[in-house]
């Protein structure tokens, strides 16, 4: 993700809250980056964010359905990395609906694209994430 994005920031002000336990106000910042979005790449983050904080399954799906269209519309590579990630939470997304053959799928879409992912601590969140979530939905 570009750093110097504005919806970047403040999507990472959301994080900063949500690190400190003020999850209405991190809330309100993903709220607010999903209205001043323009174009897809933005609006891929921003349904991204918008996606964590939901109490409501279906709507956390469509959050993350969003994003992966949004994503999916993009003709460039500026969110390829982001892929494991959404696929993921589309997957935790199925799973927390009860349909674990479709989570199952995306964790699967979500481990092929694996090596997308950066050599970091992010992306080793998102590998083990990606492992217990195979074996979860695997198991049911």
């Amino acid at each position: 993700m570009d750093p110097d994005n504005p919806i970047v920031k403040i999507c990472v002000q959301g994080i900063q809250a949500e690190a400190q336990g003020n999850y209405d106000e991190a809330r309100a910042f993903y709220t607010q980056a999903w209205q001043e979005s323009t174009g897809d790449y933005e609006a891929c983050i921003a349904a991204h964010f918008m996606a964590r904080h939901q109490d409501d399954p279906h709507v956390m799906l469509y959050w993350n359905q969003e994003a992966l269209r949004r994503a999916e519309s993009l003709e460039d590579a500026s969110v390829d990395g982001f892929y494991p990630s959404l696929y993921l939470n589309t997957g935790f997304s199925h799973e927390r609906l009860g349909d674990q053959a479709e989570a199952l799928r995306y964790y699967q879409l979500a481990a092929e694209l694996i090596e997308r992912l950066a050599q970091d601590a992010y992306g080793e969140t998102v590998r083990q994430a990606i492992a217990e979530g195979i074996k979860r939905a695997s198991q049911a």
